[in-house]
């Protein structure tokens, strides 16, 4: 029962590791570059982002250990459905630093659409396995979809800023 506790944490904690880092590596361009970015009236305050991620990455990091434990910890039949969670988690973890970090938009848009349909994928392979789980994704889905248009609003409204960084 120690070690199931382990493996609980653990994978509820993942998710927050790459979140933490992306969060670290880019926190000075958020001050100095993003805020003199032109963003839609209905973007959320910056203090809204970290209590988001903090919910978002502990229900979908506590929904992968639901299906790793259901199917038996690397399985075979976990393949697919976690899978497509540590793809879509990576590519999660890869916008940061193409928004923040390169500020190529147009690489964090291109990214962000892959990760909407590999989310997708996840809550669909989940749902067969545990309802729950799949359920625990709707929050982040939901959050996606709003990053999504943000993404694309920010990247349309600031044409100056499309190509990335400028020296």
């Amino acid at each position: 029962q120690g070690r199931m506790w382990a493996y609980t944490v653990g994978f509820t904690v993942l998710p927050h590791v790459g979140g933490f880092l992306g969060w670290f590596i880019n926190r000075k361009e958020i001050p100095v570059w993003y805020e003199k970015l032109k963003k839609p009236s209905w973007c959320p305050s910056r203090k809204i982002f970290p209590v988001a991620w903090t919910v978002l990455y502990t229900g979908m990091g506590y929904a992968s250990y639901l299906i790793w434990n259901d199917l038996g910890g690397c399985s075979s039949k976990a393949l697919i459905p976690l899978g497509l969670y540590g793809a879509q988690l990576a590519l999660n973890w890869a916008w940061p630093p193409f928004f923040f970090g390169a500020h190529n938009m147009k690489m964090a848009l291109i990214d962000i659409l892959c990760l909407d349909c590999l989310a997708i994928g996840t809550v669909c392979s989940w749902y067969r396995i545990n309802k729950i789980a799949a359920l625990l994704m709707v929050p982040y889905l939901g959050w996606l979809a709003m990053a999504t248009c943000l993404t694309i609003r920010i990247w349309k409204d600031n044409p100056e800023q499309k190509t990335g960084k400028s020296e």
